[in-house]
């Protein structure tokens, strides 16, 4: 089961990030092999971190919870919440896989959080530009959220376009790169 999880920061966490980073590179690498996509999100300057994406392929919710909860910065209050849901690897790969590697171009996380209809959940026609995308989904599995994206684009706007126009009741995008260990 594919999980995409969001942590995002508390305003003015970054010294205890900072404090934590070693405890926290030592917890991801505990999930390495189950990562499919990771790294920090970014305010609208491109250098203030706003959050943590990681989307993971793992046994079941109960791992899923376990895994964003049990995080060092979630545990130490760095944090002011979590966004954890079901998720659907449409593209079949990793962020590793993605042809465009890991600096090319700027990055963006969208999400796009959907109305009580799902639209056509299949990828965008031109999808060469995306590191990772797939619909959010309830914790049974059966119902459609929202989707996900991680995608290169030169703009926000532009990385907002690969979700389309009024298929959404909100679309948030944020900066992001590639994540691991430096």
């Amino acid at each position: 089961m594919e999980f995409f999880c969001f942590h995002r920061d508390r305003p003015g966490s970054l010294p205890l990030r900072q404090e934590l980073g070693e405890q926290h590179w030592s917890y991801m690498d505990q999930y390495a092999t189950e990562m499919i996509a990771r790294g920090p999100t970014f305010a609208d300057d491109g250098e203030t971190l706003t959050g943590s994406v990681h989307i993971l392929d793992l046994p079941d919710p109960a791992a899923a919870r376990a895994f964003a909860f049990d995080e060092p910065n979630y545990q130490a209050g760095a944090y002011r919440d979590v966004m954890l849901r079901r998720w659907r690897n449409l593209l079949g790969r990793t962020m590793w896989d993605f042809p465009g590697g890991p600096t090319t171009g700027k990055r963006h996380l969208v999400i796009g959080l959907g109305p009580a209809q799902s639209p056509d959940l299949g990828t965008p026609p031109d999808s060469d530009d995306l590191i990772a995308y797939g619909p959010l989904l309830s914790d049974d599995g059966s119902a459609w959220l929202g989707t996900v994206a991680l995608v290169r684009a030169p703009d926000g706007e532009t990385a907002r376009g690969v979700l389309g126009r009024g298929r959404y009741a909100g679309v948030e995008v944020h900066g992001w790169e590639f994540g691991g260990r430096r």
